[in-house]
């Protein structure tokens, strides 16, 4: 099987609003999928259908292989955790683990325990309520219910928002393992790009509800090379003396900086020609693009999570 999810056309539509729109999603079995977008733009929503807890407007997909009645079959194999997890507040991470397995028939020795060490929560006083967990406490506790039943494939819908840099850590290095140890399939939304380009083997970026590109992290390194930064107090003549260098193709980025693909070995003269054009170079210096810069040069504007 070469994708354990793969959707055709998916489309959801809330009155007028397209919140999503001819998706068309792979995810390969054994990977860390993420997904990207800003607020708004229809990652939530993609989820949701794709995890059953909303139906499509138009367009369909296919889990494992299977499609129709037997796609519906195998939705047992994929555990959610959607926006904020369904926790009863005053029993503890134990209890509120405990109840998932009972209402799924689930009860072999130790089984409670051990996905409470899996999600690092091993050494939390099982005996307090949930409520008084700390927010990362409640996400790994939400990822725990999550894999409860032990699924193929689990759906994360922003788990580090909101958490505190160790919380952040402590998670991304849990969804690693599950892929690595457990050989579990992840697709991982986040609006914290730098943070999903640590983990991620593959991506989907999604704006205003439709999906603009797919690709791997070896595909995402090839094309975020080192490029040639530059600004200066006069774009368009520091535009028309790169062209005379030889040096077309300069994009120019929201933060008022010309990127260019070439050229890296020639900054010393790039300089010299700005200067004695009596240009003010205010920055000339090689870098290697973010997973969060290409995807503003792919949406345009800012990012706003």
């Amino acid at each position: 099987m070469e994708y354990i999810l793969e959707t055709q056309n998916l489309t959801k539509i809330y009155g007028q609003k397209e919140a999503a729109r001819d998706v068309n999603l792979h995810i390969r079995e054994g990977e860390i999928y993420g997904l990207i977008g800003r607020n708004g733009a229809g990652k939530t929503t993609i989820m949701r259908m794709i995890s059953g807890l909303s139906q499509p407007t138009r367009g369909t997909y296919s889990l494992f292989g299977k499609t129709g009645m037997e796609k519906q079959k195998m939705l047992k194999n994929v555990g959610v955790l959607i926006e904020h997890p369904g926790l009863y507040p005053r029993l503890s991470g134990y209890e509120n683990l405990k109840i998932k397995c009972i209402g799924m028939g689930i009860n072999p020795k130790g089984y409670v325990e051990e996905l409470l060490k899996l999600v690092g929560l091993e050494n939390a006083d099982w005996k307090k309520s949930a409520a008084s967990y700390s927010l990362g406490m409640r996400q790994r506790l939400g990822i725990a219910l999550a894999l409860v039943g032990d699924p193929k494939m689990i759906i994360l819908d922003e788990p580090i928002n909101g958490l505190d840099p160790q919380g952040i850590v402590e998670v991304r290095e849990m969804v690693g393992r599950l892929r690595d140890e457990k050989g579990i399939t992840v697709m991982i939304s986040s609006h914290i790009l730098d943070e999903l380009a640590k983990v991620a083997d593959s991506y989907g970026v999604i704006h205003e509800g439709a999906l603009l590109d797919e690709f791997t992290a070896e595909e995402l390194h090839e094309r975020c090379g080192k490029s040639l930064v530059l600004r200066t107090d006069d774009v368009p003549r520091t535009l028309e003396i790169l062209e005379n260098m030889g040096l077309g193709g300069a994009t120019r980025h929201p933060d008022g900086s010309l990127r260019i693909g070439e050229g890296m070995d020639r900054t010393r003269e790039i300089s010299k020609a700005i200067v004695e054009a009596g240009i003010g170079l205010e920055e000339i210096h090689t870098r290697t693009m973010t997973l969060e810069e290409y995807y503003l040069g792919m949406t345009g504007g800012e990012h706003n999570g």
